[in-house]
């Protein structure tokens, strides 16, 4: 009877904002752990030569760094505004970036923070590092050239007292301007230790300043300058040089410009009008009219198309070829100056100069087709390369966060054959958690229970896979990236494989990373198709995925109906293979092999897997159709247990499913004629919670199909249904005992053995005395303790929590409720300190929010945007997993960890994530210099 008292005491208790595991704001803190992959709105290219790292800046704030060996990170500026500068303080571990407001941010990479900020008062239009120093120059919208310093003891920018203005060095160079020109381009010239700086106006005015000698060294850009377009024609339609035909400068705007030497003599100027001019400045400058360095014979004229229309120059870099012996000659990589219309693609271009540097031969040309629309490249020294000033490689990044590599080799093979268009693909970067060919389609984060032997199978499936003798994806031996240096705890991890994340792909593969620390490292990939077997339908792309980490057996559910079962722990002397259909069972005799093998496929309907989940022991496997049919799977016998119908209204289908042990489900359904519980089958055995995908719950026996109760229980207003919990709450007998508020009729329902029965439950006995009988008794036991049982039906418009015994009952009124403003897609619950404690939602908008339980007050508030700068997509939530206090996202080409919890994790310590910068290099370099 106390029992039962405690039970009515409970079901009130929790209408009345009980304490015990709820949420607080203080609780929830919302950050990014990991994240992998190229943001969607990458933008901007930087790279550090000697830690070989890559720097990406996106139109949105973030910064994302890829060093080697799945070392990643990402960066997050407190605007999120576009990036468009972007620059390494090479070997430093900081990085320069400039925002569309002329915001200059340095960036520690250790620390993985913002160092310091300076807002410039004018827009930056032009920013350029000393190479290896912390000398930067500022090119502005009014034409003045500054120089600013990181001060790494203090930590700030300081702007220093040198500057020059266009008012003065046009005056110097003799070429005065009415109106204040930009600044376009601030080049320090090689091989001049920064003290040279080229200036270019946009009107085309081309200045090479000493600073220490504080003169000109070099004038061009002369409006009145006659060209002569002979020296060199890469039009693909024109083979031989054009006529030299004298033509006047005029109104030039310049569009982009790099040196065309590794010793700064050769200036490669891009136009807005799609030409693209060679600057010779190893003649000194004179005054004005005595201009030796602007004669004709200086100045020599490329265009890529006859077209009389052409795209404007965006992009010019130049790759020095080893072979010169002038310093000149090598590929010039251009973006634009093709013909308006014409096919979006990377020109590459094999120049030679004439041994009096007088005129420059093409003796080659390629068109390398862009995989999107194009972000930015850069040119890179080789693997392997001793000097930093020899760039052979080549990174194109393209719109959606798209990053291609060619390598040297590739791009001499595509100059070399271009008649006969060789065939060679670039490198694509190499995704730690692949998303797309083939697609992932769905995810699972699982955290593994302490002391079980899952942790040890798991790690020697690594170990297998790692030696070879299973496939996996890996990536190019030719990839550059190699900087970073992984954390000493994610290298040794001692503590053995924790956390583990699951995903299924479109082509019917599964793979498996360790995901216990923010470094993920690969376990196994399982390919669709079962090895000398074949079954129809096993490459149809993955639907469902479970582990059960007792038996350490994996299940995977596809779109044509199918239930793969793997056995992770391998077998080494020969394998059964199980076919099993609704009417047979065929049994295979399977090589011997090491790591993971196909233990069974079940085919018993051609519907979509909608649901997969392993009973609490791991003995049964519980699968709903997309047709609304349930089956349960003896995971011993490897045999149907059961296939049985949902009562729904329309063979909806299953959304959802929750084991439950038997012995929970005695203490909440009893017999109408009997104080003690009935129930049909052991008691050791669980019972099924089937939630429907138009809000229809059943409850059936494990062991059976057997339906629990009188009839399914329907909501009354019709919605649409996406998760379903049982959750188990621990209540004292004194905190029962000490609540005065009216209590609540207990009714009693019998078990039935009839799936169809429709007998309805009986009225309990609700005399007065049952109000005060056995108060003593309660009072002597108000200590004792009572788990109670509630169901969180969670659909798009509304939270639901019911007591399970009134699940069992049929009753449709919940203990709690929360309406939706906005559709829900996707939910999780929450744990802290192992507790279920809240549940997080998230919505069709974008907005997550995270609610306590069993009170589903709102705790805090938050979205796709301000975590991740995400915004949300169709079928996002296909991919979304969660192991209750991380959320596993994945949206185009990027994957991310977020962490719920505040306070210090596993993936919030600095010392558990890999460092962005190898002191230990940089150390060594220095000591090489």
């Amino acid at each position: 009877m106390f029992a039962k008292r405690l039970l009515q005491k409970a079901l009130h208790h929790s209408q009345h904002n009980l304490q015990y595991g709820c949420l607080k704001s203080v609780d929830m803190d919302p950050r990014v752990a990991i994240h992998y992959g190229i943001p969607t709105t990458a933008s901007v290219l930087a790279f550090d030569p000697i830690q070989r790292l890559l720097a990406i800046g996106t139109l949105d704030g973030r910064i994302k760094v890829i060093g080697g060996d799945g070392i990643e990170g990402l960066l997050f500026s407190p605007k999120q505004l576009p990036y468009k500068n972007l620059e390494f303080l090479q070997n430093q571990g900081l990085l320069v970036s400039i925002l569309n407001d002329s915001d200059i941010q340095v960036w520690s990479l250790e620390s993985r923070s913002l160092a310091c900020c300076l807002q410039w008062e004018s827009n930056i239009t032009a920013f350029s590092v000393i190479s290896g120093s912390s000398f930067m120059y500022i090119g502005d919208e009014y034409g003045l050239i500054s120089v600013i310093k990181y001060e790494a003891a203090e930590g700030k920018l300081v702007n220093l007292p040198y500057n020059i203005s266009a008012k003065s060095i046009r005056e110097a160079a003799g070429y005065p301007s009415p109106i204040e020109q930009p600044i376009v381009g601030v080049l320090p010239q090689p091989c001049s230790s920064g003290n040279r700086v080229l200036i270019a106006f946009e009107d085309g005015l081309l200045v090479l300043w000493d600073i220490s000698e504080e003169r000109i060294h070099f004038v061009g850009g002369d409006k009145d300058l006659q060209l002569k377009d002979e020296g060199v024609n890469a039009s693909k339609e024109v083979e031989d040089p054009v006529d030299s035909i004298e033509q006047h400068l005029g109104d030039k705007e310049i569009s982009a410009l790099c040196w065309a030497s590794s010793s700064g003599s050769i200036l490669a100027v891009g136009y807005i009008d799609g030409d693209i001019l060679f600057w010779n400045m190893s003649l000194p400058a004179s005054a004005k009219g005595q201009q030796t360095s602007s004669s004709p014979n200086n100045v020599v004229k490329l265009q890529l198309s006859s077209a009389e229309r052409r795209l404007p120059v965006i992009v010019l870099q130049w790759s020095n070829s080893h072979k010169s012996r002038n310093g000149c000659d090598g590929k010039l990589f251009i973006y634009g100056g093709d013909e308006i219309g014409s096919e979006e693609v990377l020109t590459v271009l094999n120049l030679e100069w004439s041994s009096g540097m007088e005129t420059v031969r093409c003796v080659g040309r390629a068109d390398i087709t862009l995989a999107g629309s194009f972000a930015d490249m850069i040119l890179l020294p080789g693997a392997g390369t001793t000097s930093v000033n020899n760039k052979d490689d080549l990174f194109i990044l393209t719109n959606p966060g798209q990053l291609h590599f060619y390598d040297n080799g590739s791009l001499s093979t595509l100059i070399t054959h271009q008649e006969r268009r060789p065939s060679v693909s670039a490198v694509e970067f190499p995704m730690v958690i692949p998303i797309a060919d083939p697609s992932m389609t769905v995810a699972k984060l699982i955290k593994l229970p302490s002391g079980g032997n899952s942790s040890k199978v798991l790690s020697e499936v690594a170990s297998v896979m790692r030696t070879g003798s299973m496939h996996s994806p890996s990536s190019s031996p030719n990839w550059p990236l190699t900087g970073g240096v992984p954390s000493k705890i994610s290298i040794n991890r001692s503590n053995g494989i924790e956390r583990v994340y699951l995903a299924g792909y479109s082509d019917g593969s599964v793979r498996m990373w360790d995901a216990t620390y923010p470094l993920l490292s690969s376990i196994f990939f399982l390919e669709g198709e079962v090895q000398r077997v074949k079954v129809a339908g096993s490459s149809a792309p993955v639907s469902k995925l479970d582990f059960c980490s007792g038996s350490s057996t994996l299940a995977v559910g596809n779109e044509r109906g199918l239930v793969h079962v793997y056995d992770l722990k391998g077998c080494s002397d020969g394998t059964k293979f199980h076919f099993v259909t609704e009417t047979k069972c065929e049994v295979l005799d399977l090589p011997q092999g090491k790591g993971p093998y196909c233990r069974a496929v079940f085919c018993l309907l051609g519907s979509p897997i909608e649901s997969l989940l392993f009973s609490n022991s791991g003995n049964k496997l519980a699968v709903g159709f997309e047709c609304g049919r349930v089956a349960v799977f003896d995971m011993t016998s490897l045999t149907i247990l059961f296939l049985v119908d949902m009562e729904s209204c329309a063979r909806a289908p299953v959304s959802s499913m929750t084991w439950m042990d038997q012995a929970c489900v005695h203490r909440h359904v009893k017999s109408p004629k009997h104080s003690e519980t009935k129930v049909t089958g052991d008691h050791a055995e669980e019972v099924i919670f089937i939630f429907s995908k138009d809000t229809n719950i059943n409850v059936i026996e494990g062991g059976t199909g057997k339906t629990i109760g009188n009839w399914p229980v329907h909501l009354k207003k019709e919605s649409v249904a996406i998760s379903m919990y049982v959750i188990e709450l621990t209540i004292s007998g004194s905190e029962l005992l000490n609540d005065k508020q009216p209590e609540e009729p207990f009714q009693e329902i019998a078990i039935t053995d009839n799936p169809t029965s429709e007998s309805s439950p009986k009225a309990p006995n609700t005399k007065k005395s049952h109000d005060t009988e056995h108060h003593s008794s309660e009072a002597a036991n108000s200590e004792e303790t009572l788990l109670e049982s509630l169901v969180l039906l969670c659909c798009e418009d509304s939270l639901r929590l019911y007591s399970a015994k009134s699940v069992f009952q049929g009753t449709k009124k919940p203990i709690q409720k929360v309406k939706y403003a906005k559709p829900c897609c996707w939910t999780a619950l929450v744990k802290k300190d192992e507790k279920v404690c809240g549940l997080v939602s998230l919505f069709q908008t974008g907005i997550f929010e995270i609610r306590s339980l069993p009170d589903l007050e709102l705790v805090e508030e938050s979205s796709l945007t301000s975590i991740l700068r995400w915004n949300f997509k169709a079928n996002m939530d296909k991919t979304l997993s969660s192991d209750n206090t991380h959320i596993a996202l994945v949206n185009g080409s990027e994957f991310a960890f977020v962490s719920l919890l505040a306070g210090e994790n596993e993936f919030r310590s600095l010392e558990c994530l890999p460092c962005l910068h190898d002191r230990v290099l940089a150390a060594a370099c220095r000591c090489c210099l």
